[in-house]
């Protein structure tokens, strides 16, 4: 009796409107192979231009997928770089905006736990979907907004 019961419901659950398969929509997701292709871009912009800098590459909802810091970068540059992708992937844009935002007087925002508005944060989008983020720090906030687009740039 109980095994009919079950089966009953199933199969009402089955024939019910709104199937579960259509409320939940696919999504892309950031692979390991498109955060390395992305953090190579970022690398050899660095490299091109001398810079001793740390990238980090997060996915769409800030968990760390992969890090580099390059011969010489300044320790406190790790840090900074994996909040600066985090921020980017949390507010869904680039931090250079934020930055702005903050000296514009927006001051409300600096408590939030790991937020970091300087440049060099860039989301990674893919389809216009937004798969990921890659932040670069060690050098001027515009020389790591350089470094992040290029690896930004590869993401498609």
């Amino acid at each position: 009796m109980k095994t009919l019961l079950t089966i009953g419901v199933v199969l009402m659950a089955m024939a019910a409107d709104g199937r579960a398969d259509q409320q939940v929509r696919t999504k892309r997701v950031l692979t390991l192979a498109a955060a390395t292709q992305a953090a190579d871009a970022a690398e050899a912009e660095a490299r091109r231009n001398n810079w001793a800098v740390s990238i980090a590459v997060v996915d769409d909802s800030g968990h760390l997928m992969l890090f580099r810091r390059l011969d010489g970068a300044k320790l406190v540059a790790t840090d900074i770089a994996v909040r600066k992708a985090r921020t980017a992937a949390y507010f869904q844009g680039p931090t250079k905006d934020l930055e702005a935002e903050v000296a514009g007087g927006r001051t409300a925002l600096l408590p939030i736990d790991g937020f970091m508005p300087l440049e060099g944060g860039v989301p990674l989008m893919a389809g216009g979907e937004l798969v990921g983020a890659i932040g670069v720090s060690g050098v001027t906030g515009t020389q790591d907004a350089q470094c992040a687009l290029a690896g930004a740039a590869v993401i498609k």
